[in-house]
């Protein structure tokens, strides 16, 4: 998957488990086709830093630590309002 906001790859995707995988399973084109991305990302072991990353940076796109862009979007909700 490549990052577009920043040409430096953070250290933690060197254990991911997406590693060498077809990039395009991570786009899917709706969240119910996004199984196949969220299995792989389940066995990660870097799967929770890959979330937070996607979050802090506000990633638009793809599955990242097994979420799609609109649970992302869930997720920051739920932290605003308990924050």
């Amino acid at each position: 998957m490549s990052n577009s906001k920043d040409n430096k790859v953070p250290v933690w995707r060197q254990r991911a488990a997406c590693r060498g995988v077809e990039p395009d399973i991570f786009y899917p084109v709706s969240d119910e086709e996004a199984e196949d991305a969220k299995a792989i990302c389940g066995q990660c072991p870097v799967r929770h830093l890959c979330r937070e990353w996607a979050l802090t940076t506000r990633e638009k796109e793809g599955v990242w630590g097994g979420a799609t862009e609109r649970e992302r979007r869930r997720i920051i909700r739920r932290r605003r309002r308990s924050a």
